[in-house]
């Protein structure tokens, strides 16, 4: 084939020529956009009736601004955790023009120079990566601007849904182009941003219960995505720092600028803007109030209970210095929640109880808070009443309408809607307030419930209301308006003062944990001595069973609904045993800081202290505890037709029937989980190793073997409840006894008891002649000793499944 060759001079005329036609290509904006619809704003667009997309005017090139991912309409499903209104992924943005694209670039803003030096500040930019979120084709341009289609951007799954549903195993999850688009009653733009919007539709296959459970069809999910694109705020914010007793979050970057002898790490609080309009004034209102907006879609009575509780916080930020610096009304008609200019209260539905969060939107730079967003899940009020109806037995008649316990329902109501706002204001759990008194929303509280003289639940002190103490210190240190000179000298005062005032905080890192070692740092939990307190909540539960048959329902519900009410008041004292049980191998310890105060350091908690915490630990593992009441097992049937079983229900091993050993199986596997945790029998070993005075792991493994495989004599289910206590705890030790996370030295006493149970087991079957008593003791035996002799338990066994708990 012949080849046409050009002359270079030829060339270069052709080239010439072709770029006017190029350029002829591309319109201008406004011809581009004659007919579309504009939307002036932040950032200006243009939607095209006809095709459905919708075009950005990018007019601001290289200026960083916030994306906020979001999700307005949800799956429904806790277990998901894809819930209507949940805030997404915060960036810090800027478009880019490369040719004929434009690219959407998040900065990382992590990694940090603080030098003047431009040289330095773009070797740190070089040396860790930014993330291009996305590319776009410039369709139109005017000489200081370029107009993109942003609709492709629109329609992705920025929220990652389809990951999500995969990582919860329910099914393989694609976006479908054909049943998406973009939403245009809640595209808006305004002056410092724009709000855009789209309906989404995934295709899936092989889908899992929860989107079974929560959608209309579980092989088409269809939720919302909403895009905010949000103006930088002015440079008159001022961040404040971060302490680790300050009771905040904490907003991190690694500034490489920094001096050699100092640390790398910049910390600063999550905070709203907040100023006085007369910074002179001991009080003062606000330059601009904090003012957050409730759900219209609340029913009442939860309503007005949420919003009582929300605007507690207005006591705390008057302590601070402020007259109605912190407001709550109901969102307005039309106004769109996702819209960044509202802080926002929701209320939201799901198939099953679950969480309920506070989340914020927060300039990544300062730490500065945007937007609070509350999630409130619905359905936690109803299991406050259902705890509450379990302890009471209030139906005599069977029609009462229990107003009272709704009333302690209601106050758990307003206590959530103010814990939740406190992490939108920046605020971080404190799992020590119990001990002092309830001296905050911000802990998990457990209703404080009693028996009176007439044998009637006391429901008088359930839940505390109004700010706590701990809460009104909180806001001074993160709100007061100070001049930067005194700021520092301030700060330290509040923290001193909370010293003073025995305010201790203790967070999640430290509370969560089944290992945790912290005394008083408990999640649902009451009083100042938990060990105290789990015989205190023993006591009622078991006046609450004694009781416990028909008038815990109304007249015309099925009888087999009982056992979903039987279930929160078996397991009543299942949080107080989390709490009891840290006391053993226990460390008081402080979030300090050298030269503030006098160092507490790393205190054991003392051994009266432990044994006390074991004993009633053990009380737990009692037959007499762990018995259900004959009145019950004989008074709950199967399930009536027309009903099923749920998540809330008994699993156990005799079919249709409740299970009288399923719920004293798991309450006995959560003391034993909890007790036998190898982290707290690795710090009892290490405790005793130090100081001969503190409480030794060996002394817990033997009091639990005496208490457990010495019990004395008991007739019928007494002795059916001990055995299956002896094989949970026998199995509880071998599966230890190999355990990696288990010292040698710990592994070795546990080895040595399981000798004893085999050598003990098997004597007395030897000795006392064979008999069907002694069956399950030989059999025991021989399990162990198989697990001795080869390190695998020989027959198959599974602990039945705790029943849910948190949250309440």
């Amino acid at each position: 084939m012949r080849k046409t060759r050009f002359a270079p001079h030829m060339f270069s005329a052709l080239l010439l020529a072709m770029i006017p036609q190029a350029h002829a290509a591309i319109k201008s904006i406004d011809e581009f956009t004659d007919k579309l619809n504009h939307f002036p704003g932040f950032y200006a667009f243009y939607s095209d009736p006809s095709s459905g997309k919708i075009y950005l005017d990018v007019d601001k090139l290289a200026q960083p601004f916030l994306l906020q991912h979001s999700l307005p309409y949800g799956v429904g499903s806790n277990d998901i955790g894809l819930d209507r209104g949940q805030l997404g992924s915060t960036y810090l943005v800027q478009f880019e023009r490369f040719g004929d694209k434009v690219m959407l670039r998040a900065l990382n803003t992590y990694f940090r120079a603080s030098a003047d030096n431009p040289a330095e500040q773009q070797s740190v930019k070089e040396a860790f990566a930014s993330s291009i979120l996305n590319g776009f084709k410039v369709v139109a341009e005017d000489d200081d601007s370029v107009l993109i289609d942003y609709t492709p951007y629109l329609l992705s799954d920025v929220h990652g849904v389809s990951r999500t549903l995969a990582a919860r195993k329910q099914g393989s999850y694609s976006l479908d182009a054909s049943r998406s688009a973009t939403y245009m009653p809640r595209s808006k733009a305004f002056m410092k941003n724009t709000e855009l919007e789209a309906v989404l539709t995934f295709k899936g296959s092989k889908p899992g219960e929860y989107v079974k459970q929560a959608t209309a069809n579980p092989y088409a999910v269809t939720v919302h995505q909403h895009h905010s694109l949000i103006e930088l705020p002015d440079d008159n914010y001022q961040p404040r720092a971060f302490h680790p007793q300050s009771g905040y979050w904490s907003i991190e970057h690694k500034d490489y600028s920094a001096p050699l002898s100092e640390s790398m790490y910049v910390r600063y609080i999550p905070r709203h803007r907040l100023s006085k309009k007369d910074p002179t004034a001991k009080v003062s209102e606000p330059v601009e109030p904090i003012v957050y907006y409730l759900d219209p879609g609340v029913p009442e009575p939860v309503k007005t209970a949420l919003l009582d509780g929300a605007r507690w916080w207005d006591q705390a930020f008057e302590a601070a210095g402020y007259k109605n610096a912190f407001q709550v009304k109901v969102l307005p008609e039309n106004a769109d929640p996702m819209d960044i200019r509202y802080n926002v209260i929701q209320w939201v539905h799901r198939a099953t109880r679950g969480w309920s969060y506070g989340a914020s939107v927060i300039d990544p730079r300062t730490g500065e808070i945007i937007k609070g967003h509350v999630t409130l899940g619905s359905l936690r009020v109803r299991q406050d009443i259902l705890i509450a109806e379990a302890l009471a037995a209030p139906f005599v008649k069977g029609d009462e309408v229990t107003e009272r316990l709704h009333a302690m329902a209601l106050d758990r109501i307003r206590q959530l809607s103010a814990h939740e706002i406190g992490h939108t204001l920046g605020i971080a759990h404190n799992f020590s307030a119990s001990v002092k008194e309830r001296a905050s929303v911000m802990d998990y509280p457990h209703p404080l419930v009693g028996m009176n003289e007439q044998g009637e639940l006391d429901i008088s002190k359930g839940y505390a209301t109004g700010m706590g103490e701990w809460d009104t210190q909180v806001i001074k240190y993160g709100y007061s308006d100070f001049t930067a000179q005194d700021e520092a000298q301030a700060l330290a005062a509040i923290l001193a003062e909370n010293k003073s005032k025995g305010l201790e905080f203790i967070s999640d890192a430290d509370a969560r944990p089944k290992g945790g070692a912290h005394p008083t740092a408990h999640l649902w939990d009451n009083g100042d001595d938990p060990a105290a307190e789990l015989t205190r909540v023993l006591d009622i539960r078991q006046k609450a069973l004694a009781r416990f048959g028909l008038n815990n329902i109304k007249t015309g519900e099925a009888l087999s609904q009982l056992e979903e009410k039987l279930v929160p008041l078996y397991l009543f004292h299942r949080y107080q045993v989390e709490s009891a049980v840290k006391l053993v191998g226990g460390v008081d310890y402080d979030y300090e800081v050298r030269g503030e105060q006098s160092p507490k350091g790393a205190q054991v908690v003392a051994k009266a202290q432990q044994q006390s915490a074991l004993s009633a630990l053990l009380e737990t593992l009692s037959p007499e505890q762990l018995m259900i009441p004959e009145s019950v097992l004989a008074l709950i049937p199967p399930k009536a037709y027309g009903e099923y079983k749920t998540r809330e229900s008994v699993k156990g091993r005799t079919g249709l029937t409740l299970d009288a050993m399923a719920l004293p199986e798991v309450a006995a596997q959560h003391t034993l989980n909890l007790l036998l945790n190898p982290e707290r029998l690795n710090r009892l070993a290490q405790q005793e190793a130090r100081n001969r005075a503190h409480l030794s792991s060996d002394e817990v493994l033997n009091t639990l073997y005496q208490h457990v495989f010495q019990p004395k004599a008991q007739p019928g289910m007494a002795t059916k409840l001990a055995q299956r206590v002896q094989f949970l705890t026998a199995y509880r030790l071998a599966e230890l006894s190999s355990s990696d996370k288990l010292a040698p030295e710990v592994q070795a006493q546990l080895r040595f008891y399981l000798n004893q149970l085999v050598e003990q087991y098997s004597n007395d079957s030897l000795f006392g002649g064979a008999s069907k008593a002694d069956a399950f003791e030989t059999y025991l035996a021989e399990q162990v000793a198989q697990y001795l002799k080869s390190g695998t338990w020989p027959a198959g066994f599974k602990a039945l499944p705790m029943p849910p708990g948190s949250p309440i």
